[in-house]
């Protein structure tokens, strides 16, 4: 699948609301052209009955992917750089799940938001970050709890590529989690999900050193509930794999605590 089904499928919650407006700036007409009167949006195409079942998985799918991209385009430039390692990371993850036409594609994409962020900015310095803000609510509203931690697991990665996460990025995570509903604490535990130290270990957990051996088990079933893989599986095989490997990660962490305590 490319990316360039986004616009020649239905789009799904983003057709409307602040990502609608946004979609209709990167995409241009074709995507204008495609909304119906339910709010629904398909390639230049207007159904009026309801969307079949494997429109509505393509529309929540391809509107994940493209809430991704857009909360990027605010995670990259956070610092007031756009990083060679965070565009690659980009390129490379879209190379991996979709294909080498869809590199350029996702690119193109990331680079309209750019300039749109850009023309937003130079009328209101705030512009850009309310419109992110708004993006936030609209996707608190239609993706479960679990599809938007896996969102956070991605936009933490980009903020991770260039081996640096300086504080305006982590700021911004912030901004983003808190927008859609989530927490600082969940910001700490994705950034940390590469753990090396005992410390990391326990961010990964959202617990302290001074935690229990009872609330460490408590927070680790707490944490594998919620980012089992089989959560995320309906946005497909990509996106499944990915929390996959999320899920080992925290593992991973769960591990380390429990031989440094003893644990079995």
């Amino acid at each position: 699948m490319g990316i360039g089904k986004w616009i020649g499928g239905i789009i799904g919650f983003m057709a409307l609301g602040p990502l609608g407006a946004l979609a209709g700036i990167v995409f241009g007409s074709l995507f204008d052209e495609g909304i119906n009167q339910t709010g629904q949006a398909y390639g230049g195409r207007s159904y009026e009955s309801a969307p079949s079942p494997e429109d509505r998985y393509t529309g929540q799918r391809n509107s994940f992917l493209f809430s991704m991209l857009v909360m990027a385009s605010y995670i990259i430039k956070a610092d007031g750089r756009i990083m060679h390692s965070e565009m690659e990371f980009v390129r490379q993850f879209l190379r991996r799940n979709f294909g080498e036409m869809a590199v350029s594609q996702g690119e193109q994409i990331l680079l309209n938001l750019f300039e749109q962020q850009k023309r937003m900015d130079r009328e209101n310095p705030m512009a850009f970050k309310n419109t992110i803000r708004e993006c936030g609510t609209q996707i608190a509203y239609n993706l479960s709890y679990e599809e938007r931690l896996q969102l956070l697991a991605f936009l933490a990665q980009i903020a991770k590529s260039d081996g640096h996460v300086c504080a305006e990025e982590i700021e911004a995570l912030k901004e983003v989690a808190l927008s859609m509903g989530l927490s600082d604490r969940e910001v700490e535990s994705m950034l940390n999900l590469e753990t090396n130290t005992l410390e990391e270990a326990y961010k990964v957990l959202e617990i302290t050193p001074e935690a229990t051996n009872e609330e460490v088990r408590a927070a680790y079933r707490r944490l594998a509930l919620k980012h089992h893989p089989d959560k995320v599986a309906v946005l497909g095989e990509d996106i499944h794999k990915a929390a996959n490997e999320k899920f080992q990660r925290i593992n991973d962490a769960k591990a380390k605590i429990y031989k440094a305590r003893g644990m079995n």
